[in-house]
């Protein structure tokens, strides 16, 4: 059996790139570090650094070690706070989402950490490929995503529909074509996405996002919808992002004809021990956002 200590030693050491930085981080010596090396090459009967004057490369063995010894350790760091302190109510859950559903969601896990104050939410707005990486290497407990990857180490669950819904300013009463083409188009990281999905299934015209004139972008989720509002130009957004512009009264959210939704997943790392914490966030995550998404069709 690997040593735990040495397994540390190296994955560290690969992960700073250098020896005397991965002794102060460890707080070891210079020659321990270099001793945990050459015992845990010495037991495993390989080499593990390509050593070129002070500086090195991970061997082919090397690098199979430290992609499978940080699931190693992480998974040992889980199974100690699993069972040393496994509350459901107490702890830290680090989740990740795109910024719609975070804007949502955010707020409503804030009165959560507020009922129960030694549960910590940390949260994160991210692209759906970063939550899918950030989960890969277990940087994150939770992730929200709207789309699936093939990344192996990842568990996908089915939660919720999110609606899409095409926004003008409050002075645009209904839309053609003509009216959008008139607009122009404000753009946002997923606006390509979201216009081929929505626009495709209700214009005949649609082919591409290029068909309307750029009228600006933005890639803050809290304002996208600002110039929006000023009659700059129209836009496709998730229903929470609408939802959540603080100026309303300033917006026309359009229902077309033919009813689009992006799928909302709940993705785990399929390595990681969940802890009772992130049992109980995943069931309240789930069921708020069906029920939340259930009003708001309904109405």
């Amino acid at each position: 059996m690997i040593n735990q200590n040495w397994l540390q030693t190296f994955c560290t050491l690969a992960q700073v790139g250098h020896f005397t930085k991965t002794a102060e981080k460890l707080f070891m010596t210079q020659s321990g570090v270099s001793q945990h090396i050459n015992k845990l090459e010495q037991q495993l009967g390989t080499t593990l650094l390509i050593r070129d004057g002070k500086s090195f490369t991970l061997s082919d063995a090397g690098n199979k070690l430290f992609l499978k010894g940080q699931e190693l350790l992480k998974s040992a760091e889980e199974l100690e706070q699993l069972i040393t302190q496994d509350e459901q109510y107490e702890g830290t859950i680090q989740i990740a989402s795109p910024g719609s559903i975070g804007l949502k969601l955010y707020p409503y896990l804030l009165e959560t950490q507020q009922s129960f104050p030694d549960l910590i939410i940390d949260y994160n707005f991210a692209p759906n490929q970063r939550i899918e990486q950030q989960l890969a290497d277990r940087e994150i407990d939770l992730g929200l995503v709207t789309n699936i990857s093939n990344i192996s180490k990842l568990v996908y669950e089915k939660i919720a529909l999110e609606p899409l819904v095409l926004v003008t300013s409050d002075q645009v009463k209904s839309v053609t074509w003509q009216t959008l083409m008139t607009l122009g188009f404000i753009e946002h990281p997923d606006a390509k996405h979201h216009g081929q999905l929505l626009l495709g299934k209700n214009f005949p015209e649609f082919e591409h996002i290029n068909q309307f004139v750029h009228k600006g972008f933005s890639n803050q989720i809290s304002l996208i919808l600002e110039p929006v509002s000023k009659g700059l130009g129209f836009t496709v957004l998730p229903l929470h992002a609408a939802k959540a512009f603080q100026h309303q009264e300033l917006i026309t959210i359009h229902t077309l004809n033919i009813a689009v939704s992006e799928h909302i997943y709940m993705c785990t790392n399929k390595h990681s021990i969940l802890a009772n914490r992130i049992k109980y966030i995943k069931t309240i995550i789930s069921k708020y956002l069906v029920d939340d998404l259930a009003t708001t069709n309904a109405v």
